[in-house]
């Protein structure tokens, strides 16, 4: 069955399993019903879910498994990693935690470089922990940009709001040596053709922050915006990429600016993160853009504080899985498009015809 036609098999990482991971998939998956819009494939412990399950009072029935390719439809599908007992101690990272979150995302991973599942969505995982075991990277972003060998960007997204930051997780002295022009305009044209193929947004409207206060003004504050940022968008916007700014970032997030454009492009973490997650609260979602695969997680952390308690809310998990499948669906579509598209021009090619196709066989 082709992609455009089979259920997506969404395949889900557990994070760490001391904080909200289990308890917000669990409860994303509570309604029997699920499974007619999606596969799920879970890669974790049978055991642990089996206990956390009791702990939330939730009636999930698993189909253990012991790959991604025997996943079957209709069934909440679990890749059965650890199938000794496991030690929970909610709210406080473990090594066995940690080890999991590690072990689950790296099976996921390949199980989607396999092409077993469709998309991959990420419970929040312990940072910190996972590098002292020796993860070499600073969050999902950069490791997945080795995997699949291609630069990604953070995008944080819903229906009405989407942010991309230029520099992730660096700290802020570092922000400015971290951005260049040409950096910023790579960044731009692959927020522009994830707009458009992902999101179906035929000609998007960028905006750029500046990145410091005011846009520097005029130089007074910085020469950042004059020597860098802006440059950049002048040599996209000179070739048809419709970039705007840079605008100041303090006052830029009122409704009746943002609104007025498909997505901005921030410099930095906060700057970017922190009016999403104010004007998004629980709706926002974290995907990352310009990757082959398809990448989602919710836009908050581990949790804590709150894990164990039954009050975690799966909204933001919720959204992230049927994100993913949305924009799954996007891409193959425009991925069909282009190639029925180009179809005709090959087949004028074999034949011989030299002269312009009719503009109406270019739809």
């Amino acid at each position: 069955m082709s992609p455009k036609h089979h259920k997506v098999r969404v395949g889900i990482s557990i994070g760490d399993f001391n904080g909200i991971g289990p308890e917000i998939i669990m409860k994303s998956l509570k309604d029997k019903t699920i499974t007619d819009f999606f596969t799920p494939v879970i890669f974790g412990s049978g055991k642990l879910f089996t206990y956390q399950k009791n702990i939330f009072k939730l009636n999930s029935n698993f189909n253990y498994i012991n790959e991604a390719s025997q996943a079957q439809g209709g069934k909440l599908n679990m890749v059965n990693l650890v199938k000794d007992n496991v030690n929970v101690e909610l709210g406080t990272p473990t090594e066995e935690s940690t080890k999991m979150a590690i072990d689950s995302l790296e099976a996921a991973t390949e199980a989607l470089m396999k092409g077993d599942i469709d998309v991959l969505v990420t419970a929040p995982i312990n940072k910190d922990e996972m590098v002292k075991m020796g993860f070499k990277h600073a969050g999902h972003t950069g490791y997945f940009e080795e995997k699949f060998g291609k630069k990604g960007l953070m995008f944080l997204v819903t229906e009405d709001l989407k942010v991309a930051v230029s520099t992730h997780h660096i700290p802020i002295a570092k922000v400015a040596e971290n951005i260049s022009k040409e950096k910023i305009k790579k960044q731009i044209k692959i927020l522009n053709q994830t707009l458009i193929e992902d999101f179906c947004i035929q000609k998007p409207k960028i905006a750029v922050l500046g990145l410091n206060p005011h846009s520097g003004d005029g130089g007074v504050i910085g020469n950042e915006e004059i020597e860098i940022i802006a440059p950049a968008i002048k040599e996209l916007s000179d070739n048809g990429v419709m970039a705007f700014g840079p605008f100041p970032a303090d006052s830029f997030f009122q409704p009746n600016k943002y609104r007025n454009f498909d997505a901005v492009l921030a410099m930095y973490h906060d700057q970017g993160l922190a009016p999403f997650k104010t004007l998004a609260y629980e709706e926002g979602v974290n995907y990352t853009a310009g990757l082959p695969f398809i990448r989602t997680s919710p836009d908050h952390g581990v949790a804590y504080d709150i894990a164990g308690k039954n009050i975690a809310d799966e909204q933001s998990f919720t959204e992230a899985i049927f994100a993913a499948i949305k924009i799954f669906k996007n891409r193959t579509e425009y991925s069909d498009l282009m190639n029925n598209r180009l179809q005709p021009r090959k087949m004028a090619a074999d034949n011989g015809i030299d002269e312009d196709l009719p503009e109406e066989n270019e739809a």
